[in-house]
């Protein structure tokens, strides 16, 4: 289980084996069953947590009452609410897990003693950061820029997994379209 965080970390950092330990040593791991809420709207959110195995989505309820889907997390992935972990402000969003999940998870307490053992991680949580700041940027332009049909391919090729995982109002959802739209573009997209 460790040996997937430390290789999604030394994809940034690099660490030596012994801080390698003390990273693994600040985790905890947390079972969570499917269709659990990790975070609610108005919630402070305690956790970083990385994707060991699952499936975890992040939304918000509009004013209509509707669920939108904001993203999916699987694998390999770290979720978290930013902006209220790190501000500890009441959240916007609410997290889900869809699967089963095992997550390893930091606090701001356990990340703050991380930062203060090994400062280098202070490089690891900037460029994932970035990196969610890019994956956002390029989501804002396509569903301003593209027509439904095209956010569906560039969903495909960033989720490859995630329709053989959730419901199709899940993915409807992300891409502010109906379930019965998403019906018709994979249709459409099949034919050629």
């Amino acid at each position: 289980m460790y040996i997937q965080i430390v290789n999604n970390v030394c994809k940034y950092i690099q660490l030596t084996a012994e801080q390698q330990q003390i990273f693994i040593d600040h985790l905890k791991i947390r079972k969570i069953p499917p269709k659990t809420i990790l975070l609610r709207e108005g919630d402070i959110c305690q956790f970083e947590g990385y994707i060991y195995k699952g499936c975890v989505r992040t939304f918000y309820v509009n004013e209509n009452g509707f669920e939108v889907t904001i993203s999916f997390a699987i694998e390999d992935w770290w979720v978290s609410d930013i902006a209220s972990f790190h501000d500890q402000k009441p959240s916007k969003f609410f997290i889900e897990t869809l699967e089963e999940t095992e997550m390893l998870v930091l606090t701001p307490t356990s990340k703050a003693k991380l930062l203060m053992d090994l400062p280098k991680f202070e490089l690891f949580f900037r460029l994932l950061v970035q990196r969610n700041l890019s994956v956002l940027q390029n989501r804002l332009i396509n569903t301003i820029a593209q027509k439904a049909p095209e956010r569906y391919l560039d969903f495909l090729k960033l989720y490859p997994s995630i329709p053989l995982r959730v419901p199709q109002y899940y993915i409807a959802s992300y891409l502010g379209v109906s379930a019965e739209f998403v019906s018709i573009i994979k249709k459409r997209l099949a034919k050629g």
